[in-house]
């Protein structure tokens, strides 16, 4: 069984325009198990009960941002291990630097297009 059989993405964007671009483009690679939130504080309490492989998160977001997230989910022991990617329009050096140091496996600056996002993931997670 292919890899984009098995794994759980989660995508975390406040505009509902970004995740569905994603789930879009994640769709279009096979992969069917895709859950979404709108924040970081979302993701967190739908990861409490609905484990998951990689996040794919957008920088930046209300209540709580990607780096909170990333830095929540490492912090804690049953999510730790995931795969964490950011995405987001600020690629700023001091942005990816700090997300490096947090245990963030890659970054994609937006506007991306689906080959770049499927090559992001794949560097994380392997070949879909």
């Amino acid at each position: 069984m292919a890899l984009r059989d098995q794994i759980r993405i989660m995508v975390v964007d406040d505009m509902s325009t970004s995740r569905g671009l994603i789930t879009q483009a994640l769709d279009g690679f096979g992969v069917r198990n895709i859950t979404t939130a709108e924040n970081g504080k979302q993701a967190l309490l739908a990861l409490a009960k609905h484990p998951v492989h990689l996040v794919i998160s957008d920088y930046n977001m209300p209540e709580m941002d990607g780096l909170h997230l990333l830095q929540h989910l490492r912090g804690a022991p049953k999510t730790k291990g995931v795969g964490f990617v950011l995405i987001t329009g600020n690629a700023e050096q001091k942005i990816v630097d700090h997300g490096k140091k947090l245990g963030m496996n890659n970054f994609l600056k937006k506007p991306f297009q689906p080959d770049a996002l499927r090559n992001c993931i794949e560097a994380v997670v392997g070949r879909l």
